[in-house]
């Protein structure tokens, strides 16, 4: 056996990497997709694989724990993030920020327009709730339920949903997602956002276009269900003007560059003290909210906005972060072993442009997708293993986060076996193919993403300082 000290990542042939990528993928693809596992325990399997795989190649133990604490730490920020991001969204639901943007949003329903206003609402309740599978659970089941109204094409509103949702859920600084595409390349959240307005906002552009030409296939009906949702807010007592104030704070340090930890504990503050202008909870309250989430009183008949307005804590994050310190702890025993030093030094000789490695990037999170259908392993192996591509070719991490999100977050809900596209096939009754062709917002990111990484539109590169830090 080797003693720590000389233990060093064993040569690989090529053909041997992929073969152990591929069992690894096909152990993760096989328990999740035909046994139902949750991911938690199939990277667990994966992880006793690799290290009996280590043991069998002459790696002690210690060695190969040390490499995947190193895997973790190299994501650590995203970890500590989802401790804030949990407590700011229980913030901003107790202080109506959240509730008075949705039902301010509830306003641009048009009956003449109806699929572009399921677009446009889910996109900013998406940005809100910063989660895609609540937005279409909660507004996602009401505009399908609202088709009938309006003889819309239940598919094309399903897609119209899933796009806006998507959109949301990228593009939010509560959004998972966006944290860990962020962390593990090494960048900060708002950094990360900014960069990925780039494609973002052409793809939501474009997508508008698309619902606007298929908005004549509707016709004028009641905004009943519209109406409901809207007095289910105002009975929760949180809709107030001067609520969005923590928006405005989050927004503006954002745009100034404000560190994201502090731009959220700013956040959280101005939401305290808009939730005292209009309830009094006891610190007792203010506790139980921020661990477990913010819940309406048990008295009010709030319906479906109810399940909307139940939302946030440091425990709803603990799912999310079990998962990236797993993979992590993957990623850095896949390189301790070798498999991804021999993998990309396959095609390292290949990939010599930005173009090749945003598009072997993309190709590698879509593939995860398709494979395995988990969104978040599709983030965290792909930015892992193409990091070290996008150093040597000076490209700035930034691209990287932001391919892997047009390629990864984007992309699960296409997937009809994947999680994603599980459960919202099963929330709104649509089949994943049916809305597939509808869902523009998705595959045009991915599309984008591709095309600005071939003509240098948008990419960024590290200058020598950078490049020698």
């Amino acid at each position: 056996m080797l003693t720590d000290s000389q233990a060093q990542s064993p040569q690989l042939d090529p053909k041997l990497a992929f073969l152990m990528a591929g069992l690894v993928i096909l152990i993760m693809g096989v328990t999740m997709i035909s046994f139902g596992w949750v991911p938690h325990l199939s990277l667990i399997l994966a992880l006793c694989f690799l290290l009996l795989m280590g043991l069998m190649r002459g790696l002690n133990f210690s060695h190969m724990q040390s490499e995947m604490a190193a895997g973790v730490m190299s994501g650590i920020g995203a970890i500590y993030l989802f401790f804030f991001i949990g407590l700011m969204v229980s913030a901003l639901m107790m202080s109506g920020a959240i509730p008075t943007l949705m039902y301010f949003g509830f306003e641009l329903i048009s009956p003449r327009f109806y699929y572009i206003s399921a677009f446009v609402l889910t996109s900013i309740i998406g940005i809100a709730l910063g989660s895609s599978l609540t937005t279409v659970a909660t507004l996602g089941v009401a505009f399908i339920g609202m088709s009938n109204a309006f003889d819309a094409n239940v598919a094309i509103a399903a897609g119209a949903v899933v796009s806006g949702a998507f959109f949301g859920d990228k593009m939010s600084p509560l959004s998972d997602t966006g944290t860990i595409a962020s962390s593990v390349v090494g960048i900060d959240l708002f950094e990360h956002i900014r960069n990925m307005v780039y494609t973002t906002v052409p793809a939501w552009v474009i997508s508008v276009l698309l619902f606007w030409m298929l908005s004549g296939q509707t016709h004028s009906g009641n905004l009943y269900q519209v109406k409901v949702l809207q007095q289910q807010l105002i009975d929760s007592g949180l809709i107030h003007g001067y609520a969005v104030l923590p928006f405005v704070v989050l927004v503006l340090l954002a745009l100034y560059r404000v560190n994201a930890i502090y731009t959220i504990i700013c956040t959280i503050i101005t939401a305290i003290i808009v939730t005292y202008i209009h309830s009094t909870p006891s610190i007792e309250q203010l506790g139980s909210y921020f661990f477990a989430g913010y819940a309406p009183a048990d008295n009010l008949e709030l319906g479906e906005v109810g399940g909307m307005l139940s939302r946030g804590g440091i425990q709803s994050m603990f799912f999310t972060q079990t998962i990236v310190i797993l993979a992590l702890s993957l990623g850095g025993l896949l390189k301790t072993l070798g498999i991804l030093p021999a993998l990309l030094s396959g095609m390292r000789d290949k990939l010599t442009t930005a173009g090749q490695a945003i598009f072997a990037a993309a190709m590698s999170a879509l593939s995860i997708n398709v494979l395995i259908g988990e969104q978040y392993l599709s983030i965290l192996l792909s930015g892992t293993a193409f990091r070290p591509t996008f150093e040597r070719l000076h490209l700035h991490p930034k691209n990287l986060s932001r391919t892997v999100e047009d390629a990864g977050t984007v992309i699960n809900p296409l997937v009809p076996w994947s999680v994603c596209g599980v459960f919202i096939s099963q929330a709104l009754g649509v089949p994943v193919l049916e809305y597939l062709p509808y869902a523009f917002f998705c595959y045009l990111s991915l599309l984008l993403t591709i095309i600005f990484g071939f003509t240098g539109v948008t990419i960024s590169r590290l200058d020598e300082e950078e490049t020698k830090s």
